[in-house]
């Protein structure tokens, strides 16, 4: 097991955090924003998601220089502490682009059995989730309040989110629309922040495909500590991305397996 101290890492997580708002939001809405795009279909990435890992990545070489890293932007640092700090500096870079405010900061950290700490940072609405060891909670302009799943158990009283209609290839989104079609409400948008509402006590489920490990390994560390669960669409780990569901309840869960299997 790795030896660290958990108020050490909320502390660094916090000084990351905070140095990622200061990044993002220095760009945020304005004219010019410098942004390109990865794929040759658009897959934007900016000047803003770029100084953002840069600033978290120099936190942690000062205070963490023996933690791996995995960030969106710059890829794979070896670690030899069996820790291993895993980044997304604008999750919803789409929407950030777009001036809308539902964008995120993911910081998760893991070791080998996946990510056990994490924040969901909400950089303009200044909402910060946390979940970890001994943690569970959320602050932001309404002050600090504990976080927890509500306890819906029936499908056609859930609320599900979404990020994209497509949700994946054709057979993905086919097999997201046997849930939808069974809930009392779909939602699409808000990329990280609907498993911050997830935790929250606001929605009930989030079904995605597509993923990353920096996509989901925040939200997994803040849904679980939250009481929730997070797995890939079979019921196992999703750690390393794919095709995620979040639920609040084992019954919405084992529900929604049921669906995505058909």
């Amino acid at each position: 097991m790795p030896d660290f101290n958990v108020n050490e890492l909320w502390s660094v997580v916090d000084a990351m955090a905070d140095a990622a708002r200061v990044e993002t939001l220095r760009h945020f809405r304005q004219a010019g924003l410098q942004t390109e795009s990865k794929r040759a279909d658009f897959d934007p990435v900016t000047v803003a998601d770029r100084d953002a890992e840069t600033a978290m990545r120099a936190i942690l070489a000062e205070r963490r220089p023996d933690d791996g890293v995995l960030g969106e932007e710059y890829g794979q640092t070896d670690g030899t502490s069996g820790l291993t700090w895993v980044l997304d500096p604008i999750d919803g870079t789409r929407g950030y682009i777009s001036g809308s405010p539902t964008w995120g900061v993911l910081i998760a950290v893991s070791d080998a059995k996946g990510p056990f700490l994490g924040v969901i940072d909400q950089p303009y609405i200044g909402e910060r989730f946390y979940g970890g060891p001994g943690r569970s909670e959320m602050s932001g302009p309404l002050g600090k309040r504990t976080l927890g799943v509500r306890a819906t158990t029936v499908l056609a009283e859930a609320t599900l989110f979404s990020t994209f209609p497509e949700v994946g290839t054709p057979a993905e989104g086919a097999a997201f629309r046997r849930v939808a079609e069974q809930v009392r409400l779909t939602r699409y948008g808000c990329d990280c922040y609907a498993y911050a509402l997830l935790a929250a006590g606001q929605v009930d489920l989030v079904i995605e495909a597509g993923l990353q490990a920096y996509d989901i390994q925040a939200p997994i560390a803040v849904i679980e500590a939250a009481d929730g669960i997070v797995t890939d669409w079979t019921g196992g780990p999703v750690h390393e991305g794919g095709q995620v569901v979040a639920a609040a309840t084992p019954e919405l869960h084992r529900a929604a397996l049921r669906l995505l299997a058909e």
